[in-house]
């Protein structure tokens, strides 16, 4: 069984032991595609740059470093080893402060509807992240939810406090990529800690790849268009 995530292709394979584990336990793939999704959300209507950047930035702090360090504390296997749980919860937190100090400010300037989105994203960070509640909350159901519907619904909400037709047809859609994205991954995972088929472990590892590089490219594309 596979107990070390180092292999993974996301990993840098150069730096120390500390440094990729560091990059590793990010998750970049899965952080930057919900990060783009908040993008969409944003850029579904009119928008503001400094909006844009800020929850951006708000959401690759919540998922990117304050749920996936969570998750190393609170989950049932260690693929990055047994890391110091008290490190990681100071860094959780202070990527969740600075998170949430972000979005509170839009929200109290003009945009309190990223309030019930926030409450909302935080419930799903710590049930699903720590497994509370008996792991019922860890689940396809949950992510979809936070990786993929509320982070549109928060890039629509900073930018005009509310949730446009538009927003609400990219979150149908970002729901059906997290949808596959999950599925995809967790397959995947359960081939590598099980030293599985060689051939179908490529295979989703080629369809993670197409799918991380498809929405951030797609992203990418849509910024320009909107933007010029």
């Amino acid at each position: 069984m596979q107990t070390d995530r180092l292999s993974e292709w996301f990993v840098p394979k150069f730096g120390s032991r500390n440094f990729r584990i560091s990059v590793g336990i990010l998750f970049l793939p899965y952080t930057c595609i919900v990060t783009s999704f908040v993008a969409w959300g944003s850029l579904s209507g009119s928008f503001e740059l400094d909006r844009l950047a800020a929850i951006c930035i708000v959401y690759f702090l919540a998922v990117g470093v304050a749920a996936h360090s969570l998750d190393a504390v609170g989950g049932k296997t260690k693929p990055w080893g047994n890391l110091p749980k008290r490190k990681l919860w100071i860094v959780s937190l202070i990527a969740l402060g600075i998170a949430f100090t972000l979005g509170l400010y839009y929200a109290f300037l003009d945009s309190p509807l990223l309030i019930p989105i926030g409450i909302a994203e935080g419930f799903f960070l710590f049930a699903y992240n720590l497994e509370l509640f008996g792991g019922k909350f860890h689940n396809n159901i949950s992510t979809i939810i936070s990786w993929g519907i509320l982070p549109v619904f928060a890039g629509s909400a900073i930018q005009t406090n509310s949730i446009s037709i538009e927003a609400l047809i990219l979150a149908a859609v970002s729901a059906l990529v997290t949808y596959v994205l999950i599925s995809n991954s967790r397959i995947y995972k359960e081939l590598k800690r099980s030293f599985g088929d060689v051939s179908l472990i490529h295979k989703k590892e080629i369809i993670l790849k197409t799918i991380t590089f498809g929405v951030i490219t797609g992203t990418v594309i849509f910024f320009i268009l909107r933007f010029y």
